[in-house]
């Protein structure tokens, strides 16, 4: 007798609120059901795919860095990454560095190719890609290049191991000039003309 009752003080409340008839009610409420549930379906994120099996080999893990020592810049340019069994080395301010580990932008076809086997100190100074400034002749830079120099230098310092450094040459004495070569004022240029 209580759902009797229950019953029908529930159809009372529908029609007193919503103006339908029970029936009429359940209906819409089944139907916007019905219409969420396709709705929200509409807009799921599909399933993932099921995993493929691997084809590609895995990479093989780099050999790990190989001390140098003092290295002619001959010699570097051996270590520019066209010998794929050998490290890829570059130097900045004479210190040789393995970057290897980023073969993709130092190595064959990578942007920074140039670059490697050789001391790139004023290119990377100048921000260049210049033939002429692949040199790690540094002198006769301004204090912003050698400051973005020394920002390079970090740089290489943190993220690469130090393998060496670049023999520099001496000038034999024989070669060397007397006395130093200055250049004349410009108005001393004129007179002589």
């Amino acid at each position: 007798m209580a759902v009797a009752e229950l019953w029908e003080t529930l159809k009372q409340a529908i029609v007193a609120y919503t103006g339908l008839s029970p029936a009429a009610f359940f209906t819409a409420v089944a139907v916007a059901a019905a219409l969420y549930h396709v709705v929200s379906g509409l807009f799921a994120a599909p399933p993932p795919p099921p995993p493929r099996p691997r084809e590609e080999p895995e990479a093989e893990p780099l050999p790990p860095p190989v001390q140098m020592g003092e290295v002619s810049e001959e010699e570097l340019h051996q270590y520019d990454g066209s010998d794929p069994k050998k490290p890829l080395l570059m130097a900045i301010k004479g210190q040789i560095y393995d970057v290897s580990q980023s073969r993709m932008f130092y190595g064959p076809g990578g942007p920074y190719a140039l670059f490697a086997g050789k001391d790139a100190s004023r290119a990377l100074a100048k921000m260049s890609f210049e033939p002429q400034d692949l040199t790690g002749d540094i002198s006769g830079l301004g204090p912003f290049e050698l400051d973005a120099l020394q920002d390079w230098e970090y740089k290489f310092m943190s993220k690469y191991v130090k393998v060496g450094t670049v023999l520099k040459m001496a000038i034999p004495q024989a070669q060397l000039p007397l006395k130093p070569v200055r250049p004349q004022p410009r108005h001393q240029q004129l007179k002589r003309s």
